[in-house]
C-alpha cells in the first residue's frame, strides 16, 4: 500500500519526462481527470503539476537528458540524498543527475541507474514531501521493475535502500514476482514489485524499467478513454486473481503505465 506518510524507501513522487508537454497534458487530463498546473511559475511547456481533487499526484515536464525516450520517473523518498547517492555507487549504480535542490526550498533530488540500466530516482524533501494523494482511483497505487535479473536487482535495491523482499509464484509457471516493502515496515506498506523478462521482451534496446500503476474505479473504461485519445494497449485487459483488473498501456509519446481496479473495488 503506498501512503503519503513516507518512510525511508517509499516511493513518494513520480514525473513523467515528455517531447511535449501540452499533449501529454492533455491525454493524461482525458484518461484520469488530472487537472494542470504550471509549477514555479513556468508557462504552458514547462515543468507542470498533475492535482486531482486538488491534491498533487505528479508532474510531466520536457525531456532533458540526450537520447531519453518518454517515461514515468518513480521517486523513493530519502533523509540523505548525497548519502543515497554514495549507496548508489557503491552498489554498482550509476548517477545521471547529481543532488540538486528543487526552488528555493522544495527539497533535494537525484536521477539515478540501476546496474541493468533501470532508471529512477531519490527525492529528500524540505518544504514539499511528495505525492498528496495515493492509493486511490486516479493515483499512484503500485510500483513495478521489469529487469533482466531479478536476483541482482534484489541484491541492489536492498543495498540502497533496505527493502524487504517476498518471492511468490506466477500463475501458469510463468516465474517468479518480488514483493517489496520499506525496511522496517510491514507488510501493509508494501509497495511495488520486480520480475524477469526477457531483453527481448522489454521494447527498444532491452533495457530494463520502472513503471506506476495507476488505480482506476473501471478498468475497461480508462483502457476505452486511453486508447480513445491517442495512447495503445500493451496486454489486458485481464483479471489476476488476488490483484484485481489490470491493464498495460502506453501513451501517445511511448510512455507505459499500468491502471489497476484492486479486486474489491470496481
Amino acid at each position: 500500500m503506498i501512503t503519503t506518510d513516507f518512510v525511508p524507501g517509499s516511493p513518494c513522487w513520480l514525473d513523467l519526462g515528455a517531447p511535449d508537454v501540452e499533449a501529454a497534458t492533455a491525454f493524461y487530463r482525458a484518461v484520469f481527470g488530472w487537472q494542470a498546473e504550471p509549477h514555479g511559475g513556468q508557462g504552458a511547456g514547462g515543468y507542470t503539476l498533475f492535482r486531482l481533487a486538488g491534491k498533487a499526484v505528479g508532474a510531466v515536464g520536457p525531456l532533458t537528458e540526450d537520447g531519453a525516450r518518454s517515461a514515468w520517473t518513480l521517486y523513493f523518498h530519502t533523509s540523505d540524498a548525497d548519502a543515497s547517492v554514495k549507496a548508489v555507487e557503491r552498489a554498482g549504480g550509476s548517477v545521471r543527475v547529481a543532488p540538486a535542490g528543487v526552488g528555493t526550498d522544495d527539497g533535494r533530488f537525484a536521477q539515478l541507474t540501476d546496474p541493468q540500466g533501470a532508471e529512477f530516482a531519490v527525492w529528500e524533501p524540505a518544504r514539499y514531501p511528495g505525492v498528496e494523494a495515493a492509493d486511490g482511483p486516479g493515483t499512484l497505487v503500485w510500483t513495478e521493475l521489469y529487469t533482466t535479473d531479478p536476483a541482482a536487482a534484489q541484491t541492489f535495491y536492498k543495498s540502497v535502500f533496505g527493502w524487504s523482499t517476498q518471492d511468490m509464484p506466477l500463475p501458469g509457471g510463468g516465474g517468479t514476482y518480488t514483493l517489496l516493502t520499506p525496511a522496517g515496515c510491514s507488510e501493509e506498506r508494501m509497495h511495488g514489485g520486480l520480475m524477469g523478462v526477457p531483453a527481448d521482451l522489454l521494447g527498444p534496446g532491452g533495457k530494463p524499467y520502472w513503471h506506476p500503476v495507476f488505480g482506476c474505479q473501471d478498468c475497461d473504461a480508462t483502457v476505452g478513454l486511453a486508447t480513445g485519445n491517442g495512447g495503445t494497449l500493451s496486454m489486458g485487459p485481464e483479471t489476476a486473481e488476488g490483484v484485481g483488473r489490470l491493464a498495460v498501456c502506453t501513451d501517445p509519446a511511448g510512455a507505459e503505465f499500468v491502471v489497476l481496479t484492486p479486486e474489491g473495488r470496481g
